[in-house]
């Protein structure tokens, strides 16, 4: 398996119908019992969330084992449909553990799927607006996201169209093992890693990028920042090699979420 040699100066690959990625994954979610909320942002721009939060499920006075919770995000780019499609198929297989209460927004950026570009209709990179946001898409996520509980893990869906495989950014300021290890294992079953010694401007190891935690090393915020300083102390961003088949990129993504779960 290798790369196609089609992203010159951008990503040239496979696009997605949004609407209808949406519909399919509402259509799932509702099946399994999901809970949806509209996060409705300025210019009628509406997010869609969904909730699994076992408690709901579970009769009244009935024993409840103990929780996790944990974070799922895609779409946050346009240009990376890989995000939204892993989480449709990860719902759609409806195999969670069943320890684990579940919030997800499958689609950060609904305007920039229509242009297959990276940022919004308006021009802003919606990842790097999470210290003082401006897009009206990220106020509502952030209003969102402060009505919701600690979450034990955040897992964001990305992807890159340079990288020669996937790879994986964590941060882990929690007392939990990490999964890093595990995450890659199960994804060079269906995509190659990214073996280069430095990334992005990073040092890599197999893979795999510890960054800088502190956050004012960076003056523009990425939603996993916003999280690990509000939300959660374990973080991962997942990235997809965009210059591979889209399904091989949903496949690594699936096998990565998959794999950190089974080990919470």
């Amino acid at each position: 398996m290798s790369k196609l040699g089609r992203n010159h100066g951008g990503y040239r690959g496979e696009t997605i119908h949004l609407p209808t990625v949406l519909s399919d994954l509402s259509v799932a979610a509702a099946r399994a019992g999901w809970t949806h909320e509209a996060i409705r942002a300025e210019d009628g721009i509406e997010l869609a969330a969904w909730k699994r939060i076992q408690a709901e499920r579970i009769q009244a006075g009935s024993a409840q084992p103990h929780r996790t919770a944990v974070y799922l995000s895609g779409g946050i780019h346009g240009d990376e449909p890989a995000g939204p499609l892993a989480l449709q198929q990860l719902i759609e297989a409806d195999s969670w553990p069943n320890h684990l209460d579940l919030w997800l927004c499958p689609c950060l950026n609904p305007t920039g799927f229509p242009l297959n570009r990276r940022e919004n209709a308006a021009g802003l990179d919606l990842n790097r607006q999470y210290l003082h946001p401006e897009a009206p898409e990220t106020r509502a996520h952030v209003a969102w996201l402060q009505q919701q509980p600690d979450f034990d893990l955040a897992l964001c869906l990305h992807e890159d169209w340079e990288s020669n495989g996937f790879y994986l950014y964590e941060i882990n300021r929690s007392t939990h093992a990490s999964h890093s290890e595990a995450m890659i294992q199960e994804v060079s079953r269906v995509c190659p890693i990214d073996l280069s010694p430095e990334i992005e401007g990073r040092p890599a190891s197999r893979g795999i990028i510890h960054p800088n935690p502190d956050p004012a090393s960076r003056p523009q915020w990425p939603e996993a920042f916003w999280l690990l300083t509000h939300k959660t102390r374990h973080s991962y961003t997942l990235e997809a090699p965009s210059d591979f088949e889209l399904p091989v990129r949903v496949n690594a993504l699936v096998a990565a979420v998959r794999a950190a779960l089974e080990r919470l």
